[in-house]
């Protein structure tokens, strides 16, 4: 069996630079540059056919140690709770009210840039305590 050297996550969503734009900053991740011979995404953009314009998007970890973010177009909107979901990790190492408080610390800045705080799910003897929210376009993420 030969081993997975990269993953890249997709998310199917209606307005694509939105949405990778709000993950850039819930991660720190940046818009890479754009294909050789275009000085802007913006002027790629510009050359697609007009129904792939704004079609997709893409931010990755500067560091290179995270997986590459993918954004695509799909005409359908979001029905059902995801069965695959983001942890972003602000809790790590903590416990109690204090991993409580640096959760809802994470929260008040996501928020502002829209998104939903769901609701706190309070450690339970097995697992510690998260924070439910949802992105731009509803998709369920947890503050971890």
């Amino acid at each position: 069996m030969t081993s997975i050297k990269q993953v890249q996550i997709t998310f199917d969503c209606a307005e694509p630079e939105r949405v990778a734009r709000f993950w850039c900053e819930v991660l720190g991740y940046v818009v890479p540059p754009p294909p050789e011979g275009f000085a802007t995404w913006d002027a790629f953009d510009r050359s697609l056919p007009p129904e792939r314009r704004g079609a997709a998007f893409a931010c990755v970890d500067p560091s290179g140690a995270g997986p590459r973010l993918f954004f695509q177009r799909v005409p359908e909107g979001k029905t059902v709770k995801n069965r695959v979901h983001l942890d972003v990790r602000v809790g790590t190492g903590l416990v109690g009210e204090e991993r409580v408080a640096a959760l809802e610390a994470a929260c008040t800045p996501l928020v502002a840039l829209g998104a939903e705080r769901v609701r706190l799910l309070r450690a339970d003897g097995f697992n510690e305590s998260c924070l439910l929210m949802r992105d731009v376009e509803g998709n369920e993420f947890c503050l971890d």
